[in-house]
């Protein structure tokens, strides 16, 4: 015992050491940009009565669509500079801070400012150090309009149409920010001329400025989205808080277990209208009464002594894309909750308690439910739970989503050969190994690092390969009938991930080329990479909370890839491996942090040709009911699977899944628009980087091989962040594909960008960023959200590439 703690410390104290280095650095490198704005000073802003609300939104009805297309579009998530979010009249309320949601820097949690939960009045989010954006109606004198002085300001210094911005207008993320209060408006506009709003964009029409800048000098406040809930959608709503706020201890373990799950949804009434969207909360007072919602940092902590209620309150403001993720939720829904969680014999003697520690280890916390209810509650919705990873409110999520490939697909066990959920004492066993860091997240350092250190996902891993080795129904290996096939009807069962440096998009199928890897996700992964990266990650935690949790997920992509290399013949698995982490470090973390991998138990598959990954995949788009396309007509086809070469997608098979040194050129997420005759073709092209490994959280440039780099055209636009749009005609489409290829070095894409890009200051920006948005909304209403442009980018000749 005494030489296996030994060992345990050591092995932590590498990660230890990262630690405090990272937290040293950042320190050194970051902090607060200014001092905090003194906004005990402020008036109150008079609050409207239902009257004169109404009579104002009817003289200012105009504004709320400009600002959602021309403010919104960078003052909507989390990262919203200076946490001002435009997306609804209570963030207008709310105003702006000089704090950052994001702060590398920050040794402790941050107080939380959620909007429309941790505050709800002026005076609360002025104790939260706000201060108000709008002139105040009532005392016109006492402050000058922020939104009108930048808005003035932009309309007086607009940058040079159709060039790079001023070497002054920064767009880097981390960019340090001023943030002025309404005394520090003069001296911010002297020092930043470049500094107005729109920031870094093509100017406002004449008639938008007009319209924002009478409404931003009125105080008005900004028009409410809000539209009555009609009594049949009520009556919906009624049935599912009904059912969650059932007395007995199964159906309040059940309800707690769906809240925990969905509690950051956007949740679709069943047979609802595409537009009107609800979010699940828990609140003070019961249904029939107005929400009171209970303010806690995570889903799994006390919400206090006192009874609560489970209720569904509508979202009112902006949808955008990258908070919206949607689950369809009614009578229907609650007909499957029944199914999967109350028609089997079990029972609940105690209500577990609500704490970090239970958050962390939802295994034994949610014991007493059936582990396939469980598992089939993630199945029946798979896209929403991986969409659930990666949108939501973490806006710039590099330290999470830097852990993943650029490309991969996604599968997953089906719970029949899934031993957690075919044999009762795996999970009870398993369940110590399984803790996630938050379950130690009142606890010392150490204490959060053994949970993937010592006694965490590797030990884990031996474990499950020792249970899997003696299962009788595996005695010859996993065959294709183990890889959950959507039941024959649910296209959820094949994924298709794409990582866009900071950020993520997931898609149903397998789009693109086959990718370098590729994951099987069983029903412990599935659980814990929600409850890392989802329930328990915070937002406004520390740094060493945000790299606890990158570190723990580094680990479960690694479990995914380890069952799917399972499926392979034993010669295979060892060298596909080690081509996924080359270099010495990689290699070295490899013993530190993996168990050897397994070339010894066998495969069910008789494989048939001499590339075992390929096979295997596409083999598996082919079962059942062809639920997906076993081709890409524009990425991976052949013959008359593939897009006709006539038409544009047929066209751009030219430059698909190809290599080149015009590829590294390329952003991560470029949008082309083809116009037409008729409507305008959106194409997203996926730039696809390619890396000797990513085990690593820093210095991904030295990881980098920019030769292998490749693109995937997806027709349509997928993801929250644009990074920059080309726009052309059908008969341009040649001559733009021939030129895209000839770009050999910065001045040539330079070249290009001028002839066919549509830059920040183009004069025809605004109008190829509605209709990309025009697009998306009409392709899938429901899906559709309002894109982010704080990553569109402004080419430069002395861009480094990487």
């Amino acid at each position: 015992m005494v030489r296996r703690a030994r060992k345990n410390r050591l092995r932590a104290w590498p990660l230890r050491t990262l630690l405090s280095v990272v937290a040293l650095s950042a320190l050194a490198a970051c902090g607060n940009d200014e001092p905090a704005a003194d906004t005990s000073e402020y008036p109150p802003i008079p609050v409207l009565d239902t009257a004169q609300r109404m009579a104002s939104d009817r003289k200012w009805s105009g504004v709320f669509d400009v600002v959602e297309k021309r403010c919104v579009v960078c003052h909507g998530c989390y990262d919203a500079p200076c946490q001002l979010k435009l997306s609804s009249a209570d963030g207008l309320l709310r105003g702006a801070s000089k704090e950052r949601v994001y702060d590398p820097s920050r040794l402790n949690d941050a107080p939380l400012t959620r909007l429309g939960i941790d505050a709800t009045t002026q005076a609360g989010w002025q104790k939260l150090g706000f201060y108000p954006v709008m002139k105040n109606a009532a005392a016109p004198e006492a402050y000058p309009s922020i939104i009108s002085g930048l808005l003035d300001l932009g309309r007086a210094n607009p940058p040079p149409a159709n060039e790079a911005l001023p070497d002054d207008v920064s767009l880097d993320l981390h960019r340090k920010l001023s943030c002025p209060a309404p005394d520090e408006l003069d001296g911010y506009a002297a020092g930043h001329p470049h500094g107005g709003m729109p920031y870094g964009t093509a100017p406002l029409s004449d008639s938008e400025y007009r319209l924002l800048s009478d409404w931003a000098t009125s105080g008005a406040p900004l028009p409410s989205a809000k539209t009555d809930v009609p009594e049949e959608v009520s009556l919906r709503v009624d049935a599912v808080e009904t059912f969650l706020n059932g007395e007995d201890n199964r159906s309040r373990l059940v309800a707690r277990y769906i809240y925990e799950h969905l509690f950051l949804a956007h949740l679709h009434i069943e047979n609802d209208t595409p537009d009107r969207f609800f979010r699940l909360i828990r609140s003070r007072t019961p249904p029939g009464t107005a929400a009171d919602e209970i303010a806690t940092r995570r889903p799994f902590d006390d919400p206090g002594e006192k009874p609560f209620y489970y209720r569904i309150v509508p979202i009112d403001g902006t949808i955008l894309h990258k908070e919206h993720v949607v689950y369809e939720i009614g009578p229907e829904r609650i007909g499957r909750y029944r199914s999967l969680f109350l028609s089997g014999d079990w029972d609940v003697e105690a209500l577990p308690p609500y704490s970090a520690a239970a958050g962390g280890d939802p295994f034994s916390t949610f014991s007493a439910m059936p582990a396939e209810g469980r598992y089939r509650f993630l199945l029946d919705d798979a896209l929403f739970f991986v969409r659930s990873f990666i949108r939501g409110p973490v806006c710039y999520g590099q330290v999470a989503v830097d852990v993943i490939e650029d490309r991969f697909w996604v599968s997953f066990l089906d719970p029949s050969a899934d031993l957690s959920v075919t044999e009762p004492s795996y999970l009870r066993e398993a369940a110590p190994l399984l803790e996630l860091p938050v379950a130690h997240a009142e606890g010392g350092l150490e204490d959060r690092l053994a949970g993937f250190l010592a006694s965490g996902p590797v030990e884990y891993l031996r474990f499950r390969d020792r249970r899997y080795r003696a299962a009788p129904s595996y005695a010859e290996g996993p065959a294709y009938s183990d890889i959950w096939d959507g039941d024959g009807s649910n296209p959820d069962a094949h994924l298709t991930v794409f990582r866009n440096f900071d950020n993520a998009s997931v898609v149903t199928g397998f789009v693109g080329a086959v990718p370098e890897t590729a994951w099987v996700i069983d029903y412990p992964l599935f659980e814990r990479i929600y409850y890392d990266l989802v329930a328990g990650f915070d937002v406004f935690g520390s740094i060493e909370h945000q790299l606890t949790t990158r570190f723990y997920m580094d680990n479960l992509r690694r479990e995914g890839e380890t069952i799917f290399l399972s499926f392979l013949p034993p010669e295979v698995r060892a060298p596909l491996h080690d081509s996924w982490y080359r270099g010495p470090l990689a290699e070295l973390v490899d013993r530190w942090k993996e168990q050897p991998v397994d070339t010894s138990t066998p495969t069910a598959i008789d494989f048939k040709t001499d590339d075992p990954k390929t096979e295997f995949l596409l083999s598996l788009l082919t079962r059942g009911p062809r639920l997906w396309p076993t081709a890409d007509p524009i990425n991976r086809c052949s013959g008359a699977q593939c897009a006709d070469p006539d038409t544009p997608p047929g066209r751009l098979r030219a430059i698909a899944s190809r290599k080149g040194a015009w590829v590294k050129y390329l952003p991560d997420i470029a949008v082309l628009v083809v116009e037409t005759p008729d409507t305008p073709l959106i194409f997203t092209l996926a730039h696809d980087k390619a890396h000797s490994n990513v085990a690593f959280l820093f210095r991904e440039a030295y990881r980098r091989e920019p030769q292998d780099d490749r693109l995937t055209i997806v027709p349509g636009q997928f993801a929250s962040y644009p990074n920059f749009y080309f726009r052309i005609t059908e008969t341009e489409l040649p001559a733009f594909l021939a030129d895209l290829v000839s770009v050999a070095d910065q001045d040539g894409y330079m070249r290009f960008v001028g002839q066919y890009g549509v830059r920040r200051a183009s004069p025809g920006f605004w109008a190829s960023v509605d209709r990309v948005q025009a697009a998306m909304n009409s392709e899938n209403p429901l899906q559709a959200g309002l894109l982010d442009l704080n990553r569109y980018k402004d080419p430069r000749s002395d861009d480094r590439i990487e």
